[in-house]
Formats: C-alpha cells, sequence, structure tokens
C-alpha cells in the first residue's frame, strides 16, 4: 500500500496516450504493491507533450507520480494528453514557497485509547510499539466538518515525507461501509493505481481531495456528487494484506495527517 503523492501508476501507462450510471465494481483480490519514490515537483518547470508521449512516461521521466501529474494539471480519465500540450511540473502556487506546508507548531495531546500507541501495519502484523516523538505541522483551516469514513481500529499512522505512510490505515470487517468524509464530487474511481486496489478519490474543492483505498467494492463512479457520510465503497483488502481502508487527505496536492483533522475518538 503506497502513498497516492508517491506512487507509480504501472497500469496508468496502459490507458494514456498523445495524440458515467454508478455500479458496484469488486475487487477480484489483493495484489502485491510495487516499490515508489516520493514526488520532486519542478517549481516553474513545464513539459510539452510530444507525439507518443504517456502522462506517465512524462511523470516518471521527471521524478513525479502520475497521480500527482494528473492531479496538478487537470488531467481527468481517460488520461488522454495531446501533442504540444503543455504540463505543469509541480503543483498549484507556482513555487516552493506556495506549496509548502504551514508552520511548524507543537505536537498536539496524544489521542486517546489504543490506537494511539499502535506502530503502522503494512502486513498484517500487530506489535503494538509507542510511536517515537514528532514534529507537527498546523492544520490548514478547512471548509469541512470531516467525519471519519469507517469504524475500526487503527493501525497505520501518517508520517511526513514517508512515502508509504501518507494517510492512515483503519482495520475492519469486509463488506464495513465506507463513508464520504465531506461532500464532494468522485474524480477518480477505478483500479488501476498500483498498491491501492480499488480506489476512490473525491474532490472537495480547488484545495481538498480526500482518497479511499483497498477497497473490495466501489459504489460510485467518477463525476458523481457525494454526500458526507454516504457510502460509496465497501471495505477489502485489495492491495492490501488484510481488510482495511486506507485514507488519506490531500491540501493543494499535499498529504496532511488525516487525524488533524478528523474528530478525536
Amino acid at each position: 500500500m503506497k502513498a497516492l503523492r508517491t506512487l507509480a501508476w504501472l497500469g496508468l501507462a496502459l490507458l494514456v496516450s498523445a495524440c458515467g450510471s454508478a455500479h458496484v465494481v469488486r475487487a477480484p483480490g489483493a495484489r502485491a504493491s510495487a516499490p515508489v519514490k516520493v514526488s520532486k515537483p519542478k517549481y516553474g518547470a513545464t513539459a510539452i507533450v510530444k507525439r507518443g508521449d504517456t502522462l506517465y512516461r512524462i511523470a516518471t521521466d521527471n521524478g513525479i507520480s502520475a497521480l500527482d501529474l494528473a492531479l496538478w494539471n487537470g488531467v481527468r480519465a481517460p488520461y488522454t494528453i495531446y501533442p504540444g500540450q503543455r504540463l505543469r511540473l509541480y503543483p498549484g502556487g507556482g513555487s516552493a514557497t506556495a506549496a509548502a506546508r504551514p508552520p511548524v507548531a507543537r505536537v498536539p495531546a496524544p489521542r486517546t485509547g489504543t490506537a494511539s500507541a499502535t506502530a503502522p501495519v503494512r502486513s498484517g502484523a500487530s506489535a503494538p510499539v509507542s510511536p517515537p516523538p514528532v514534529v507537527a505541522t498546523t492544520p490548514a483551516n478547512t471548509p469541512f466538518a470531516w467525519r471519519w469514513p469507517v469504524d475500526g481500529q487503527l493501525v497505520g499512522r501518517f508520517a511526513a515525507g514517508e512515502p508509504t505512510r501518507q494517510g492512515i490505515d483503519v482495520a475492519g470487517a469486509a463488506g464495513a461501509p465506507v463513508l464520504a468524509a465531506a461532500d464532494g464530487v468522485v474524480v477518480y474511481s477505478g483500479s488501476g493505481l498500483v498498491g491501492y486496489g480499488e480506489l476512490v478519490i473525491v474532490k472537495h474543492n480547488e484545495q481538498w481531495l480526500s482518497a479511499y483505498g483497498h477497497n473490495r467494492a466501489r459504489l460510485v463512479n467518477e463525476g458523481q456528487l457525494v454526500k458526507a457520510g454516504q457510502q460509496i465503497a465497501e471495505m477489502g483488502h485489495s492491495g492490501a494484506a488484510r481488510d482495511m481502508l486506507h485514507f488519506e487527505i490531500r491540501y493543494n496536492g499535499k498529504p496532511v495527517d488525516p487525524l488533524q483533522y478528523l474528530p478525536r475518538q
């Protein structure tokens, strides 16, 4: 299971080249994930699409994940690009300063319960350890009253800068309802992103996105409007070793710690 920001879309290369009623999609089973690297934005730089180019090729040639490149340029499924098209190699804002994380602040009081003392579990292991002290960032102001997308045990926590920990993992029962964390529109519903299994991405406004991975079934299609608390998927283990939801929140293209926005439990 990999982070959105760091994922190399191997499957996406088959879909894109230069030149939507809702239905249930169920996962055929778990898939192994592939190693990826963190995207390195090139602020102020662009790439001109040449005949034969693919979104995946341009992204990997520039050290950027195909997901990031698509999001930064508003390229939607089926991810078609055209010769002569100019693609931005950095997120909106135009500079490293504009896209930087908010100022550093003290770590908030730890969450209560067993979840706060549980180390990230990526392979189904459950050896609890005390998390090391970290320096947190001040949460950006958000217009949404975020809600938990699923009930279950927190088994994986966010770690800034670590490509495999760009969100949280919540373990639960197969088939448990996965809910939209806030109002928005579905901008991705598919299984072409290696390491995420059956994945849904919801755009809440021009700055905020949320992602829901490893589902066993997707219940929404791209372009569909959803409301906070609406079921959008069923929990599963597609692309993972156990039944769980991988959940991410992104602000201006950068992953942020969902626990700084979700209600305390």
